[in-house]
Formats: structure tokens, C-alpha cells, sequence
């Protein structure tokens, strides 16, 4: 017997009909606060709001939406429609089996907040709970088990496609592989997804049991986590780029899997599948800028490196501290204050950690205004032409606008993922330079190829594709 679980669904923000022609525009950014465009912006409650909304596509396009958690320009449709998704939570869960339909606008967070309590967990998150089922498929999201479970796409059985001819196609890696990885990880251009069918994984408890490491170096993180991640259901390690001579790249590497019962403290034991991810603080929308500077950031990163335990096995922590500690303040993008930052996301192969030494010295020497730097393993990719996750390291780094040396510095770093054959993640993306995507995803044309088929007109559009020359 299926479990079935409806969210409410939310009214219209804007009080309108989403199929009237004439609501006003509205200004919309990614996460990163940065390059603000407007669209037309209708809020679409269900399958049938999406499909109404193909039936008059403007001559700027047309684009999905979820909860805007791309930090550049990804889910922006200057001058064109944009369909907002996120509200449209329904589900149903299988409890026997730990399958899920989905509507493309169910979040993580609403998820998580229905199926751990049936001991389940979703097959991969990133670090924030805020991003749709749709937004995972469009951005083939990743998590701290990609070197053992792969990305999102990689447990996806099925989709529901609405495309601009107002067709709705039920697709499966079976019987449309093509469109089906031509939409994992293609940004959502070439439909919009309704719905989603996909595996769940089953877990012993909601706590995790996490192992804690100090790390001197870079080589020294290097070495740990290639030796030992196999070993852990989940690993990431956050690494401190302002820190420099002997200590360059020193990092806190935490790993772990989902605890069992008897694992539990006693107090916890009754309960194992409690579940609880309130937000603890919220930042105000007008943050102070320069607050965060490289001295501050140096202070910040000495004490969150010297407050972690040099070595600590088997602490009990929930699922929120594990994998979504930024979500525990709302609204933190606010903290790089009114002129935003972006996100710099690099994937390149084993065998390249001399490039990856170099752009972490880079990066120390800029002395660049970062707090969320992120070193993970991934395992192999999935067939997505333009799925990032590539078997090898990922760096992730978040920069605050404001630096005058970053741009030249990010345009130099390209060039070195380049030359070891690595890739930019699009979903991150807010500056790369359209001659250097055919190069970092060299199955672009095949994706090509797949949305002419679908999409003739061109009518699924977006910022980020057009300043990438994608279609």
C-alpha cells in the first residue's frame, strides 16, 4: 500500500491569474544577488498552470523557475516568461519500496520533512534543502555521496516533459535516453518538467555518525580523502583558501554514514526518525558591505579551523548539521553584503592535483573574501551531456563582488581547468566565457542536436543560455 503526502499548495504571491497576459515584470536574481533582469513572472500551482503557460510563449522565451538557488543567471529570462514552480509541492511515497513522484516544484526541505520520518532519505542533497525535484534534474545536483551514489539523475526512473508544442512526454533512460540526459543537467531548456519518479534510499536512523579530521595541508587532505572516502557513505572536507606557506590548503574533513539505533544516545533511541530543520537566525536583507574582508575572513577561518577537533570518531550529529548547516540561517547570501558574489565550481580529473595545488595558492595569494570552500571526490559521471560531476576533485568557492583582482584571477584558473581537461558548473556559473563551454563539455553538440528536436523554435530560453551561446 502506497503512502501518499499532499502539500498545501501556496496562493498566488502575486494575486493574479497566471494566465493573463499582462503581469507586470519582475526583477529577478540568483542566489549570488548578482546581474538582476526582468520577466514576466507567472506562479504556477500545478502540471496544468505549466502546461497553460506554454501556450503563449513571448519572443524572449520561456523558463521554469524553482526556488532560484542557481547562483548566476540559470533560472533568469530577461525580457521573457519565467514560471515559478516552487509551491506546487505534492508527492507520494511508496513506504515499502522508498519510491517517489514528485511534482517538479516539491522541495527537498518539504520532502525530507514527509520521508525520513518513514526512514528514507533522499538519494542525493546538496548543501542547502532549498532546491525543487525539478531544479535537481535541471542542475543534476550533487552531494557528499557522489563517489558512491553518483548524482541526482544517476536514481531518477522517470520524468514528466511539457514541450513548447504542448506535448507532455513520460521519459525514462530506456526509452528516450537521449532527451532523458540531454535534461539531466541541461539548466532546464529543453521543457519544463512536471513531475518526477525516483528511488530513495533507505536509512537506519536520522542521525549521522561523523568522523572529524584537522588536516595540516593540502596534500595532506589529498591523501586521506583518496585513501580512505571509500570507506564512508559521505565525505566532504571544508578547506581554508586563506591560508598560506606551510599551511596552504589546511582543512577540517568530515565523513560519516547514517548511524544505527543502538548508536544513538539513549534519550534518542525512542524516536530514531526525528526529524527537526528550523532556521535558528535570519540575516536582514541590507547587510553591511565589507564586513566581510580578508581580514575578517583570516580571523573567521583561524578560529572555525582551530575550534574543530584534530581527530573525533563517531559524533552523533542531524541531518541539518551534516548537510545543510547554511540553511540554519536565513537568508545568508545577505552576509556578502548589497553587491552579492559568486560562485566559482570546478570538477577536474585524478592525476591533476598539481592544478589543483596551483589554484589553491592562487587563490591564498588574491586573498579573496571567501567563507564556504568546499573540496569533495567525485566518483564517475553520469551520460549528461552537460551533467558537470566528472571522476576526480571538485573545489567549490564562494567570492564576494568586490575584489578587482578576481575576474582577471577566475579568467587564469579557467585556463588551468582547461588544460587538465576539467569543466565549470553551470548551475554556478555567472561569468564563464562562451568560447570555453564546447571545450569544458565536449558532448555540447549532441545536447545541441537534442534540443533542436524538441524545442525547433527555440522558445525554452534563458540568461545563462544566451550568454553561453547554448542554444
Amino acid at each position: 500500500m502506497a503512502m501518499g503526502s499532499t502539500l498545501p499548495e501556496s496562493p498566488p504571491q502575486d494575486g493574479l491569474d497566471p494566465a493573463r497576459p499582462d503581469l507586470p515584470r519582475q526583477a529577478l536574481t540568483g542566489w549570488g544577488r548578482t546581474a538582476p533582469t526582468a520577466a514576466r513572472v507567472v506562479h504556477a500551482h500545478s502540471g496544468a498552470d505549466m502546461r497553460r503557460a506554454l501556450q503563449s510563449i513571448p519572443p524572449r522565451g520561456l523558463l521554469g523557475r524553482g526556488l532560484g538557488r542557481s547562483y548566476g543567471d540559470a533560472a533568469q529570462n530577461a525580457g521573457g516568461t519565467v514560471v515559478a514552480t516552487a509551491g506546487a509541492g505534492e508527492y507520494v511515497l511508496d513506504p515499502e519500496t522508498g519510491v517517489v513522484t514528485a511534482s517538479a516544484g516539491a522541495s527537498l526541505d518539504e520532502l525530507l520533512r514527509g520521508i525520513v520520518p518513514w526512514g528514507y532519505f533522499v538519494p542525493v542533497s546538496p548543501g542547502t534543502r532549498y532546491v525543487t525535484v525539478g531544479g535537481a534534474i535541471a542542475a543534476d545536483i550533487h552531494g557528499k555521496n557522489h563517489h558512491h551514489a553518483g548524482s541526482w539523475c544517476s536514481h531518477v526512473r522517470s520524468f514528466d516533459l511539457a514541450l513548447p508544442d504542448g506535448s507532455v512526454r513520460t521519459v525514462t533512460p530506456e526509452n528516450e535516453p537521449s532527451l532523458f540526459w540531454a535534461t539531466a543537467g541541461g539548466m532546464g531548456l529543453t521543457g519544463l518538467i512536471l513531475q518526477a519518479t525516483f528511488q530513495c534510499q533507505s536509512i537506519p536512523s536520522s542521525r549521522l555518525a561523523v568522523d572529524t579530521e584537522c588536516t595540516t595541508d593540502l596534500d595532506d587532505v589529498l591523501e586521506r580523502m583518496a585513501s580512505r572516502d571509500h570507506e564512508y557513505d559521505f565525505s566532504v572536507a571544508w578547506i581554508d583558501l586563506m591560508a598560506t606557506g606551510r599551511t596552504l590548503g589546511r582543512s577540517v574533513l568530515t565523513r560519516g554514514w547514517f548511524a544505527t539505533p543502538d548508536q544513538l544516545p539513549a534519550a534518542e533511541r525512542r524516536h530514531p526518525f526525528a526529524y527537526d530543520a528550523e532556521v535558528l537566525l535570519h540575516l536582514p536583507a541590507v547587510f553591511p558591505s565589507g564586513l566581510l574582508n580578508p581580514v575578517t575572513i583570516r580571523a573567521f577561518n583561524e578560529l572555525w579551523y582551530r575550534k574543530a577537533p584534530t581527530h573525533r570518531e563517531g559524533e552523533i550529529q542531524t541531518i541539518p548539521q551534516f548537510w545543510h548547516p547554511l540553511d540554519m540561517v536565513g537568508g545568508w547570501n545577505h552576509a556578502y553584503g548589497p553587491r552579492g558574489f559568486l560562485q566559482w565550481q570546478l570538477a577536474i580529473p585524478f592525476g591533476s592535483e598539481d592544478a589543483l595545488r596551483t589554484i589553491v595558492g592562487r587563490f591564498a595569494k588574491a586573498r579573496c573574501t571567501s567563507l564556504v570552500n568546499v573540496l569533495k571526490r567525485f566518483g564517475p559521471g553520469n551520460p549528461g551531456p552537460l551533467s558537470f560531476p566528472i571522476e576526480g576533485w571538485t573545489l567549490s568557492v564562494d567570492i564576494a563582488i568586490g575584489n578587482p583582482l578576481v575576474p582577471r584571477l577566475l579568467d587564469e584558473l579557467d585556463e588551468i581547468v582547461l588544460e587538465v581537461g576539467g569543466r565549470l558548473y553551470l548551475a554556478k556559473d555567472s561569468r564563464l566565457r562562451p568560447d570555453h563551454l564546447p571545450l569544458m563539455y565536449p558532448e555540447l553538440d549532441a545536447w545541441r542536436s537534442v534540443k533542436a528536436i524538441v524545442d525547433p523554435l527555440n522558445q525554452i530560453q534563458s540568461d545563462l543560455g544566451r550568454r553561453l551561446g547554448l542554444c
